[in-house]
């Protein structure tokens, strides 16, 4: 277990807090224009050290945020997701956003699942939103393959400021389709 919080493993994944090791990682995924199109566009290194930086502290701070996702296979950092709740979010949320390569392979429904147990298990969350722009199909159909569906569109805070999809479920829902 990391100190800032556990580690969970999947079939596939292990998912845990961030390590300074990660950081490299982490900031080629948020270069790459494709993989982040629809998670506010590419950022330089500089911006996403903050953003590195900013998951940690929502980790030590909060006592839960965004894990990164580990291949079992090869070892390597391929995403993050998790449980998130910034300041005046429209609810609280399991996001997700892997790096391009493993795109199609199931990985990010895996990953959320098992952050999705870890939810409302351990935090004790009600209920889960994901935050989805209307042009993201890959992303509608992880939320539906979780048992998701479309709540209403929001807006997100600034600076991001743009509105969005809400999907998302109840614990009982997930805990009644999982059983």
């Amino acid at each position: 277990m990391s100190p800032l919080g556990p580690t969970l493993e999947t079939e596939r994944l292990i998912l845990r807090p961030p390590a300074a090791e990660d950081f490299d990682a982490w900031a080629g995924f948020a270069a790459d224009e494709v993989a982040t199109r629809f998670l506010g566009g590419p950022q330089p290194k500089s911006i996403a050290w903050r953003g590195f930086m900013s998951t940690a502290g929502a980790w030590a701070i909060q006592g839960f945020g965004m894990f990164c996702v580990l291949e079992k296979s090869s070892g390597r950092w391929i995403g993050r997701v998790g449980p998130i709740q910034p300041e005046g979010w429209p609810g609280t949320e399991v996001g997700w956003g892997l790096i391009k390569d493993v795109w199609g392979r199931g990985y990010a429904g895996e990953a959320a699942s098992a952050a999705l147990d870890w939810a409302f298990d351990h935090l004790g969350w009600t209920d889960v939103i994901h935050c989805i722009d209307a042009e993201n199909v890959a992303s509608q159909n992880v939320a539906r393959r979780l048992g998701s569906s479309i709540l209403r569109t929001d807006r997100l805070p600034a600076p991001i400021d743009e509105e969005i999809e809400v999907w998302g479920q109840t614990a009982a829902q997930w805990k009644a389709r999982n059983a």
